[in-house]
């Protein structure tokens, strides 16, 4: 569907809803809308997320840090809802005023500490507990330049294509060119990356794997969009082998079930507060009981 007759006004003004699945959350201010107070677990570490891409880089780090034997990374996860605009609520606008999953309060310190946007969250967590991010300063920086790759690419990938391709309410051509176009010269370059490393920066698994997988890796293993055959993302050899290779890891599997509202039920876990959540709390288990 086209609309060659807009033309844009001199002034833009938000008379409108846009339409589409989030048009009820959508609008050109910051700030809550409601109070609403944050829970807090027994964890030091308190995640308010959900299970969309942004959301399962943070859990799959806390998993993978669980695994590796760091017993102070156990974390309460708690449910954010987006759709709903949990998110503008006043206890989560206090802890990150734009309004966007996932947000961390460490409170293993004096004073709890609230880190916002995913990629600050991963380097956080790195840092304190000395895993996945090289000390050595050109591993690091190899890590850090991947790792910011993706939070400047996917936005293209999300709000870009999968915008226009998936929850615009009109299909607009001229869009979904554009933005497949994009996500795929960013395939492309991530091949070409695994061509010639087992992981994306290198021979070692970092945070930029666990920034890169949730967003590239489910959308070449046709769980993102379900545009697998669209973008035709057999083409993508290397970074195929590299999805499954970390799709099977158990870490990221528990990771992308926490927070998780869609899909399989056994593969939600809409709260997590402890290990033995994966067994006894996900949605079919909860619903089972119910029953």
């Amino acid at each position: 569907m086209r609309d060659d007759a807009y033309a844009p006004p001199a002034i833009w003004t938000w008379d409108k809803e846009s339409g589409g699945r989030f048009a009820a959350i959508n609008r050109p201010v910051a700030g809550a809308t409601h109070d609403r107070d944050l829970p807090v677990g027994r964890h030091p570490l308190q995640l308010y997320s959900m299970g969309t891409p942004n959301g399962v880089k943070v859990t799959i780090m806390l998993e993978e840090l669980l695994a590796a034997g760091n017993a102070d990374a156990e974390y309460d996860a708690w449910l954010i809802r987006i759709s709903e605009g949990d998110q503008f609520g006043s206890g989560f606008v206090g802890i990150n005023p734009n309004s966007k999953i996932p947000a961390l309060v460490d409170r293993s310190g004096d004073e709890p500490l609230a880190i916002f946007e995913s990629g600050a969250i991963l380097m956080h967590l790195a840092e304190r507990f000395g895993a996945f991010l090289p000390t050595e300063p050109g591993a690091r920086a190899r890590v850090l330049s991947w790792l910011f790759w993706q939070m400047g690419s996917a936005p293209f990938l999300g709000g870009g294509f999968g915008h226009f391709y998936a929850y615009a309410p009109m299909k607009i051509e001229y869009a979904i060119d554009r933005y497949a176009m994009e996500t795929k010269r960013q395939l492309d370059v991530l091949d070409r990356q695994l061509a010639d490393h087992r992981y994306v920066a290198g021979e070692d698994y970092s945070i930029a794997d666990m920034a890169i997988w949730p967003w590239y890796g489910q959308l070449v293993q046709g769980q993102l969009y379900d545009a697998a055959e669209f973008l035709q993302v057999g083409e993508y050899t290397h970074v195929r082998r590299w999805a499954d290779e970390l799709g099977a890891r158990a870490p990221v599997r528990r990771g992308r079930m926490v927070n998780r509202v869609i899909g399989d039920p056994a593969e939600q876990l809409r709260e997590r507060h402890d290990s033995s959540d994966f067994e006894q709390r996900t949605q079919d288990k909860l619903a089972a009981t119910d029953a």
